[in-house]
């Protein structure tokens, strides 16, 4: 065994719970803060002993490893517990939104031949949609809990499946990554060189849990440091995170760019001792680089970049070993084997400084197992012996990678393709724009133009002629937009990721 790879007989719920079970029983695991002076607490042996009394319970309904177990819960101590048993008993976890209508719930249990579904926190399964699927509710979870735990963890090989997450496909329907319990070994590189996580720390997540930004980063990630993991369940206000991160003690905050934007600009940073806190750690979209400097300048902490996806985690980072390059995410971690490939041909790696598909090589133990039923999308995926995400990248001399976007959300711009972060990039720039999401906006049956989406700073009047300018200044010409459309607010994910498809409809709205 290296520290590359994992043991060949591994448990992802072991190894985050096992041994601080053993050597750390009383500390406090998680924190779920909630509306008002609703909080729950549980130490590492609390946890251990409901993850291991869950798996029990499902083993005993007649679930087998293998069994796909989907979690459809809100962001609730539960879902935790729940997520882990599944693992600890050799199942396969779904974690999904509470937000998905009954139709789209319906859609992964059908896709995943679920074979059971905890359901909590205000959500429904139709139950014609259930079948003969096994439902578990807040109290048969509750009765799970209690039940005689597993004397040990499942035996599971680190190959096999652990978890299966849905994300979107290039069909019309989400596609579901399936990943091993290796997966959780391959995030080690992250606690040093993205994180700087350690046992002593305390990590306060602004995620919710059906995301595999929190559950890896908010709650496995400190877990398997032997750290304290804090959520928050209470109302989405942005004034609400300098707080906890004094009342937590939070020496670690994680969150979305467009969140620490919002913090900076409703939540009041001097009224809060965030002494405690060493630096923030973003993720889920390209962080501005007047968005780094604004935050280093209120708060004296720094801001660590990482840049990932659902079928790798993330990969490339800044960080405690790695210096912060503003507008580039980092470089890769130690350990990781990363290229940039052409984007047609042979999948031979290019030189620095030229842009293609930024690659990351098999043998990583934290890439997914594959494209759950999805052989043709699976296929497509992988040159050779190098996975392409369909990011597109490019690496300078010092290693330092610099994001160019999506290869599927470029813009056809007179013939040239354009990333929309570019774009974004130099009108976020502007001083009276508070956000903005760029997206190609159809303004006649055969013509689309490139269009940026603003939400103005308070007091700011809507000029688009001045943006424009501000954008032909700064940009070639065919990357300029045409036209911008100005918003009360960009749409967005649960997690805080600004939807560009939905820019369009949002300003026809």
């Amino acid at each position: 065994m290296s520290d590359r790879h994992p043991p060949a007989r591994f448990n992802a719920a072991r190894y985050c719970l096992g041994a601080n079970a053993a050597a750390r029983p009383d500390k406090t695991a998680l924190v779920l803060v909630g509306d008002g002076s609703e909080t729950t607490r549980l130490t590492f042996g609390e946890a251990d002993r409901a993850v291991r009394g869950i798996a029990a319970g499902l083993l005993g309904l007649g679930l087998v490893p293998g069994d796909r177990v989907m979690i459809r819960m809100g962001n609730e101590a539960d879902y935790v517990l729940t997520y882990f048993g599944a693992l600890a008993a050799g199942l396969v976890a779904l974690p999904s939104s509470p937000q998905l209508t009954p139709a789209e719930a319906a859609f992964l249990m059908e896709n995943s031949g679920a074979r059971a579904v905890a359901l909590a926190g205000g959500c429904r399964i139709e139950p014609a949609d259930l079948g003969d699927r096994l439902l578990l509710g807040p109290e048969d979870i509750a009765r799970l809990k209690g039940h005689a735990p597993l004397a040990d963890y499942a035996d599971t090989a680190a190959d096999d499946p652990a978890t299966l997450v849905y994300t979107s496909g290039t069909t019309s329907r989400p596609k579901g990554v399936l990943h091993a319990h290796r997966t959780i070994w391959g995030r080690r590189p992250m606690l040093a060189h993205w994180l700087g996580l350690s046992e002593t720390d305390v990590m306060l997540h602004a995620g919710t849990m059906n995301w595999t930004y929190t559950l890896g980063v908010g709650i496995t990630d400190p877990w398997a440091a032997g750290a304290t993991a804090v959520l928050y369940n209470g109302p989405r206000d942005p004034g609400v995170w300098p707080r906890l991160i004094a009342e937590q003690g939070a020496t670690i905050f994680a969150a979305v760019p467009s969140l620490y934007r919002q913090i900076l600009k409703y939540g009041d940073l001097r009224a809060h001792d965030l002494s405690r806190l060493r630096h923030g750690c973003t993720a889920g979209e390209a962080l501005p680089v007047d968005l780094l400097e604004a935050w280093e300048t209120a708060t004296g902490k720094p801001l660590y970049e990482a840049l990932g996806m659902s079928e790798v985690s993330t990969y490339v980072s800044s960080g405690p070993t790695t210096p912060v390059r503003p507008g580039s995410p980092g470089r890769p971690q130690p350990g990781r084997r990363v290229a940039i490939l052409p984007r047609e041909g042979h999948p031979e790696p290019l030189p620095a400084g030229e842009t293609g598909l930024l690659a990351v090589h098999r043998s990583e133990p934290g890439l997914m197992l594959g494209y759950w039923n999805r052989p043709d999308e699976e296929a497509a995926v992988f040159r050779g012996d190098w996975f392409c995400g369909g990011d597109l990248a490019r690496l300078d001399a010092a290693g330092y990678l610099w994001f160019e976007g999506r290869a599927d959300d470029l813009m056809n711009a007179m013939g040239y393709r354009v990333s929309p972060n570019e774009v974004e990039g130099v009108l976020a720039l502007h001083p009276d724009v508070a956000e903005v999401g760029v997206s190609e906006l159809r303004v006649r049956a055969d013509v689309s133009v490139i269009c940026g989406f603003v939400v103005l700073q308070p007091g700011a009047l809507p000029d688009a002629e001045a943006l424009l300018a501000w954008c032909r200044e700064r940009l070639a010409a065919y990357k300029c937009p045409r036209e911008i459309r100005f918003l009360a607010s960009l749409p967005r994910t649960p997690n805080g990721k600004v939807q560009r498809k939905r820019l369009p409809e949002a300003a026809a709205a």
